[in-house]
């Protein structure tokens, strides 16, 4: 394929050990971005089937919270302890730190749970007075499923950047094979040809000077022959015949 503005580069040696140094450096970048691609597809299907167990696993802490909440409030006699627990949550027991992990070169986000149990206190009184236990089982389900969607939303995150990680690197991995890669080698064929097309004019060019040389050289020896070759008694183009005597 041509250059840009459809010119060709010039063909010669140096431009041919150029391109085929690009033509090395686009090959191997090939072959380490599908690696790259095949390793992040391998990985991209083990979230893939973590995130649908944690989904499913999510679904039953959060089923077993509400029919946990449910059991709190039958043993408060009624009572709505949402708004109580709320008024005594200062500080919050449960935080999430954000970690690097690293797959195949890809820097990818990790949630971790971090729980202070000692930041609860001011909720472990509650229910004192009657139903202090089912409550307290009620929060420890909640803490199980708060768990479960925040290793859920890492995995979703890690999901998310590896899919359009993989898309990046697939265009990467197409245009080096279907398009940068196609265009050196049709570069190089094209110097090539050329190439050898000025050797066989050099070739013709060389052989024709050296013919009309060994003519001209020829042409000379036959001259300085003729110039050497003795003089040969040609014959008169006069009468040479002796007349008669003539008597008076």
């Amino acid at each position: 394929m041509s250059q840009a503005g459809g010119q060709r580069p010039a063909a010669n040696r140096m431009t041919l050990q150029t391109f085929k140094a690009r033509l090395g450096g686009a090959s191997k970048g090939f072959k380490l971005l599908k690696k790259k691609r095949d390793a992040l597809k391998a990985k991209f299907q083990l979230l893939l089937k973590d995130i649908v167990d944690t989904k499913l696993k999510v679904g039953e802490c959060l089923k077993d919270g509400a029919f946990a909440l449910a059991k709190s409030h039958y043993a408060s006699s009624g009572d709505d302890i949402a708004s109580t627990v709320i008024e005594r949550a200062k500080r919050p027991s449960i935080t999430t730190k954000l970690y690097p992990d690293n797959v195949a070169g890809v820097s990818i986000p990790v949630f971790k749970l971090m729980h202070d149990p000692s930041k609860d206190t001011s909720v472990q009184t509650l229910g004192v007075a009657c139903g202090g236990a089912v409550i307290n089982a009620t929060r420890e389900t909640y803490v199980k499923a708060v768990a479960s969607l925040v290793r859920l939303a890492s995995l979703q995150t890690a999901f998310h950047t590896l899919d359009e990680e993989i898309k990046m690197t697939s265009r990467r991995v197409n245009a080096l094979e279907y398009v940068l890669i196609p265009r050196i080698e049709d570069i190089i064929a094209y110097i090539t040809q050329e190439m050898d097309e000025q050797a066989r004019e050099e070739f013709f060019r060389v052989k024709k000077v050296v013919e009309k040389k060994k003519a001209k050289l020829a042409k000379e020896r036959d001259l300085l022959d003729m110039a050497e070759a003795p003089a040969i008694d040609a014959p008169s183009a006069l009468n040479t015949k002796k007349d008669a005597d003539l008597i008076f």
